[in-house]
């Protein structure tokens, strides 16, 4: 089970304009994220002094806003300076991962109908000492009987905090006592886990699901363009479990896990059970590149890395 690290029980947080202890960072009840789940968020790593595709998440998380027709959304500028000013007040500047959430703020009563919001957007910049959420060693899977998300539905390209649909699926792999659970889309195709995408390695060629019922993940996109500047095949396609069962080697992809091998899916060893050695390789490549493609933290600490 996971526990606080201890450097997280005295961090300041950014709510709404201002940074208030860990213990005094709440938001009102009346806020569109309590009354429905009715936000965007996005996941930043810090790499020694650097944001991996941090004008990636922004344009992600201001797409996301713009579908759901939020009001008063605050700029690019304006949410990386509270970026900025959270990790400097929390002289963090490495192994930190930030959990970036723009709700469509306050209402003037309970209720579901965004008419009911009234005061603009609630920012929340929520950074924290945290390494890769499953390591590099590997993990085990179930399928899920829950199917992600169609675009007749709920559009999976919304970075959005109703995630229900995932949540289940991850009661579903605690109960099985594995790491994650694989989501199919409501074709039967593989669609991405509870919380990361998903590649296949077979006779060196990458395969990833199509980013229909899945989320296209940043990192996702890192991996298909290291993948051809290094002269990888790699393709989108639909996927079965068969696939998934006879894969090389398989591994997720995403900001809070990064590149992480699945050894075992449904009881079937995947591979020889170890971590392959495209995966290995392109857990090399993902840092590199996401550490050389950051943006620079702009405080002292950070430059001094």
């Amino acid at each position: 089970m996971q526990k606080i690290d201890p450097r997280n029980e005295s961090i300041l947080i950014y709510v709404g304009d201002k940074l208030v202890p860990r213990d005094e960072a709440k938001i009102s009840v009346f806020d569109s994220v309590v009354q429905g789940g009715d936000a965007v968020w996005e996941g930043l790593r810090v790499y020694k002094g650097k944001i991996a595709a941090l004008d990636e998440h922004l344009e992600r998380l201001q797409n996301s806003a713009k579908t759901l027709a939020f009001e008063t959304i605050p700029s690019n500028q304006v949410i990386k300076n509270a970026i900025f000013k959270t990790l400097e007040s929390n002289n963090m500047w490495n192994e930190t991962h930030i959990r970036l959430t723009l709700t469509r703020g306050e209402k003037i009563t309970s209720g579901m109908n965004p008419k009911l919001n009234q005061s603009g957007c609630t920012l929340i910049v929520l950074a924290e000492w945290k390494p890769p959420i499953y390591g590099n060693t590997g993990i085990s899977v179930v399928t899920s009987s829950i199917r992600r998300n169609t675009p007749q539905c709920l559009d999976s390209k919304i970075h959005h905090n109703n995630l229900l649909n995932n949540i289940m699926a991850t009661i579903e792999a605690n109960v099985a006592r594995v790491e994650s659970a694989i989501m199919l889309d409501v074709n039967g195709f593989i669609s991405e886990t509870n919380d990361t995408n998903i590649f296949l390695v077979k006779d060196n060629s990458l395969y990833t699901p199509h980013a229909d019922s899945c989320l296209p993940g940043l990192t996702r996109a890192m991996i298909l363009k290291i993948a051809c500047e290094k002269g990888i095949n790699n393709y989108e396609k639909n996927l079965s479990i068969t696939d998934l069962y006879t894969a090389d080697e398989v591994f997720t992809t995403g900001t809070m896990g990064e590149l992480t091998p699945i050894l075992k899916a449904d009881g079937r060893i995947i591979g020889d059970g170890k971590a392959g050695k495209i995966t290995k390789e392109m857990q090399t490549y993902h840092r590199e590149y996401a550490y050389k493609n950051g943006v620079q933290l702009p405080f002292k600490q950070a430059l001094e890395s």
